[in-house]
């Protein structure tokens, strides 16, 4: 039996390589979703100043969760570089959890205001979460 820590050919650890794999396939299951099922929802997180409309925004985000999602399983020899990218992401997405708190929109069942404002708090686990699993943090620290 193999322990936990044991480190894969490519030098992760088997808890950072299932991390990852679990956020790349996050990543593309909720870029799916924008494009089909829970668009509306996500339609609604749009904030007001995004020059574009709420259906192309929640298009081109879509487009780039999955794109993103992708990357962060496949891409071996660039996984740093997709988590500073993915971190940057969920950086950017943020405002759209904030005018959806802000402006008491309901969706994906966050019907008040302590639900969308807990939403909030797990945004900085996400960007730590792609730091960490995709080998990011570590980079970054050596720089």
């Amino acid at each position: 039996m193999t322990r936990l820590t044991e480190r894969s050919p490519a030098g992760e650890s088997k808890p950072r390589a299932i991390a990852r794999v679990a956020l790349g396939s996050m990543l593309v299951f909720a870029g799916v979703s924008h494009l089909t099922f829970a668009r509306q929802d996500f339609q609604t997180q749009v904030p007001d100043f995004v020059p574009l409309s709420p259906d192309v925004t929640v298009v081109a985000s879509g487009v780039v969760e999955i794109l993103l999602g992708t990357a962060t399983i496949a891409l071996k020899s660039r996984r740093a570089a997709v988590g500073i990218v993915l971190a940057a992401f969920f950086v950017a997405v943020f405002p759209g959890n904030i005018a959806q708190y802000v402006h008491h929109r309901d969706a994906f069942g966050l019907d008040t205001d302590q639900a969308r404002a807990t939403r909030l708090i797990f945004q900085p686990v996400l960007i730590a979460w792609a730091l960490w699993s995709t080998g990011a943090w570590s980079a970054l620290r050596k720089r």
